[in-house]
């Protein structure tokens, strides 16, 4: 069985880089994954042992495009600018749902779902803040009605905000991530004789 502890394996990337276009958009997908997926653990947990594996991956998806269709119902009520906005991107939860679930990663212990958890929304959020800052030239721009969002610099590189500029930001942090631990795995063999 495969084990989800790195992102490659079960992290979406359409749904990564098409919501993190601006901070209000991360943090409305990343409340709205959130509370599908803590809710579809919930509900799943005691029918896994009872189902076999055709029967579990056909449960398994009725529940998560049931929940994550309640959960787009609900955004549409309650937060529509946000949802006409982002609102193709709610079904991939779902998906998301199911592809974890295939790869185990409910089975695993909760440490590591925190794990995977934290690193996968931290590069939501470290995206979102980097394409928003550099693509528009202001940060927090929508959280508020009451509030313009910090403008650092009048305009941005719009590339930054399209899909491509995302991918691009990502293939820096990446490689970013990459240097820094190469870099740190070079200094320990250093040290010692």
């Amino acid at each position: 069985m495969n084990r989800p502890t790195n992102l490659t394996n079960a992290l979406l990337l359409a749904l990564l880089l098409g919501t993190s276009a601006t901070l209000a958009g991360a943090l409305g997908m990343l409340l709205m994954s959130s509370v599908v997926v803590t809710v579809y653990a919930v509900c799943m947990g005691p029918l896994r042992s009872r189902l076999s594996d055709s029967s579990g991956l056909l449960a398994s998806m009725l529940l998560a495009a049931t929940l994550t269709s309640c959960a787009n119902i609900l955004a549409q009520r309650w937060a529509l600018q946000w949802h006409q906005a982002l609102g193709i991107y709610a079904g991939l939860i779902a998906l998301q749902c199911v592809v974890l679930e295939y790869n185990g990663f409910f089975r695993q212990a909760l440490t590591e779902r925190l794990k995977f958890f934290g690193l996968s929304s931290g590069l939501l959020l470290t995206l979102a803040v980097l394409r928003e800052l550099f693509g528009q030239g202001y940060l927090g721009h929508g959280l508020s009605a009451h509030w313009q969002g910090l403008a650092l610099f009048n305009q941005g590189l719009h590339l930054i905000t399209l899909v491509p500029g995302a991918f691009i930001l990502l293939g820096l942090l990446l490689a970013a991530r990459q240097a820094w631990t190469r870099s740190n795995a070079l200094s320990k063999e250093t040290h010692h004789p």
